[in-house]
């Protein structure tokens, strides 16, 4: 994981591992809210962020990540991808990693990041096997961390990457972000069983963990790594948060009742409580991050607006085979 990009705007260079992470939550947040009000298309991940910071921000640099589609941008820029070349993808203009091509889940490759291959959601997972895949070929002890939704792993490239992975002791984690949806369908019409327990029928470890906890998710995929890194083979995490909001942004969610879902509790607020508690952190420091992120993504929209919109010099018609 790269520096925090906003810790000098927030004049915290000398913060603690928990403000940083909670730094990252928020970033992720308020970049979240800015792309939802910009795109009805967005895909939001509020409410997620514990499950998706959790499970990448402890890996080393030359191991691979493939995030699904609800949390890309900061999982890339944890890997030190650029928030301006991020949002020139989302907003179709000049200068993205993309060139304007497709939707804005394709990072840059030089970072390790797993490329998605279709918008078919489970594509993910066979490249993200794949590279597992190579990194034993090649005898290193380098790891791959692929996180999905609930409703993915009822597909079948799901179990198919699952039974390979187990079966040649591949090197890789997979972490389902269970949110309880699967578009508008609820997960107990479609889940007859916990995902975790899912595992025990390719003979790997399967664990079900509090998705809106960032300590438990960190802790079950640290275990899972090293495990793979020693030769042992994969791991299926289970990370069971909450979609705060639709599917889009754009989504009336009338086919849900949110006074209904009140279980679970915001993981960016309840990461921040747990630090102030611990004495790593005051309100006004957590606030001072929230503002630091809410200013940087201001000024890096603004800039990418005012860039032309991708066209044919940008989309690099002579790199297209005829």
């Amino acid at each position: 994981m790269v520096e925090l990009p906003i810790l000098e705007a927030a004049d915290a260079r000398s913060l603690s591992e928990g403000l940083r992470l909670y730094g990252w939550m928020a970033l992720s947040r308020e970049l979240d809210d800015v792309l939802c009000a910009a795109n009805p298309r967005w895909f939001p991940s509020a409410g997620e962020e514990a499950a998706m910071i959790g499970a990448f921000c402890d890996l080393r640099l030359d191991d691979a990540v493939a995030p699904h589609y609800r949390d890309p941008l900061v999982i890339y820029m944890m890997r030190g991808a650029e928030m301006a070349r991020l949002a020139a993808q989302v907003l179709g203009k000049t200068g993205g990693y993309n060139k304007g091509r497709s939707v804005p889940f394709t990072g840059p490759v030089d970072l390790n990041i797993v490329p998605w291959v279709a918008g078919d959601l489970g594509t993910s997972l066979g490249v993200a096997t794949g590279a597992a895949l190579a990194f034993q070929q090649e005898g290193s002890d380098r790891v791959c961390v692929c996180s999905f939704g609930d409703g993915t792993s009822n597909r079948g490239d799901f179990h198919e990457n699952l039974n390979l992975a187990a079966s040649w002791r591949l090197p890789i984690v997979y972490v389902c972000q269970h949110n309880g949806w699967a578009i508008s369908q609820a997960a107990k019409d479609y889940l007859p069983a916990p995902v975790a327990s899912r595992a025990a029928g390719y003979g790997i470890p399967g664990f079900a963990v509090d998705g809106n906890d960032l300590d438990a998710v960190r802790q079950a995929v640290t275990q899972a790594v090293a495990r793979a890194r020693q030769g042992q083979g994969p791991t299926l995490i289970e990370a069971r948060t909450w979609r705060a909001q639709g599917h889009w942004a754009g989504d009336t969610q009338d086919y849900r009742s949110l006074d209904a879902e009140t279980a679970l509790t915001d993981p960016l607020l309840r990461y921040g409580d747990r630090l102030v508690q611990r004495g790593e952190a005051t309100a006004a420091d957590l606030e001072k991050l929230r503002e630091a992120a809410r200013a940087m993504i201001a000024s890096t929209l603004e800039a990418v607006r005012a860039r032309p919109d991708a066209g044919e010099a940008e989309l690099g018609l002579d790199e297209v085979c005829p």
